[in-house]
């Protein structure tokens, strides 16, 4: 049996005595969606099966606290196997939901349960993701200091529940309760009311994302130093010299970004390679990789002698008889002699030639 979900109104619940009673293979196996962080892939298999995640970590044989976050940043390979084995996933998919040597590591929110008003928490989200995904989950670019919107709806992300202003901490959750409801206080995440963020915020984070993409897979065996020089820019921004960017709360970095972009681009693009220094210029200028490209599309438009848009009409004749035509027009007339009569046209060939 397959799913992502149960009913609402599920009453079974199996908690303690789970791992004695499902020893071969657990009755639901949930296939990972789209960016899905690890953490949140394990917490709706729990509860799948009939077990809230607080008590699912001692199946796993995992201690109390954040302890599905941890397993975020390192896996063991013993748990990767269980969890393989008993839910039908591939091991390397599992393996590859985790934050496990990722270049952009550094930029990983730290993991804090309870946080004053400015300060961090380790996970963010967007409701209207939550909203329109048949099942919701957390992506793993939530967990990401660098990221303040989504860039499917523009709308400024979360780190907090509106409601109680606690932290999302659904690894905590003792019920069966599924992960988009806060586990303190049971409010709907996909309600939360909508945050705003200035284009120009948005265009500076769009970029930063695209610079720290391209020069961490050029420079996989080191941290890049763009990288960095993001983790340290509350300093460029004048807003806490002390800081940095992952100490801050979502609603302080958006203010960051804020005057980030105010700001010229040299502390982000400067490189002692000029052609680095050229590359990470244009991707900042431009807003990210697909503004750049669209502006050298429309460039092309300009400068071509014929406009894109203006493309020959297709033939409306068929294949078949634009064939015909140019074997007549070649002086070919084989194509419409028998095949069996070709060895002794090429012999006759042949003769006027010698």
């Amino acid at each position: 049996m397959r799913g992502d979900a149960f009913g609402a109104d599920f009453a079974v619940e199996i908690r303690e005595r789970y791992g004695d009673v499902a020893r071969d293979r657990w009755p639901v196996s949930v296939d990972p969606r789209p960016d899905e962080l690890l953490s949140s892939w394990i917490n709706r298999l729990a509860l799948a099966n009939g077990i809230a995640p607080r008590p699912f970590s001692g199946v796993l044989g995992c201690g109390d606290g954040m302890w599905s976050p941890c397993l975020d940043l390192q896996i063991p390979r013993h748990i990767a196997a269980f969890l393989g084995d008993q839910s039908g996933v591939p091991q390397d998919a599992i393996s590859a939901m985790a934050l496990t040597g990722w270049a952009l590591t550094p930029l990983l929110l730290p993991l804090r349960e309870n946080a004053r008003r400015l300060r961090s928490t380790w996970m963010q989200f967007c409701p209207q993701c939550l909203a329109q995904d048949e099942t919701p989950y957390f992506r793993r670019q939530w967990r990401l200091a660098s990221r303040i919107s989504c860039f499917v709806h523009g709308c400024g992300l979360r780190d907090r529940c509106p409601a109680c202003r606690s932290g999302i901490v659904s690894y905590d959750q003792g019920e069966l309760v599924l992960q988009h409801f806060c586990a303190r206080c049971g409010f709907d995440l996909r309600d939360a009311p909508k945050v705003a963020v200035k284009a120009a915020a948005r265009r500076l984070e769009r970029a930063i994302a695209d610079i720290c993409r391209v020069e961490s897979a050029k420079r996989s065996a080191e941290t890049s130093d763009v990288v960095l020089r993001v983790r340290r820019s509350p300093a460029t921004a004048d807003i806490g010299s002390a800081r940095t960017l992952t100490n801050l709360s979502t609603t302080a970095r958006i203010r960051c970004f804020g005057e980030l972009a105010a700001k010229p681009l040299d502390w982000l693009v400067t490189d002692k390679d000029v052609a680095v220094a050229h590359r990470r210029w244009m991707i900042a200028a431009a807003g990210g990789h697909n503004q750049l490209i669209a502006c050298f599309a429309n460039f092309l438009d300009k400068h071509q002698a014929k406009p894109r848009s203006t493309r020959p009409t297709r033939p409306s004749a068929r294949l078949a008889d634009l064939l015909t035509a140019y074997f007549r027009v070649t002086g070919d007339r084989t194509l419409s002699k028998p095949h069996r009569d070709l060895p002794a046209q090429r012999t006759r060939d042949r003769g006027r030639i010698l």
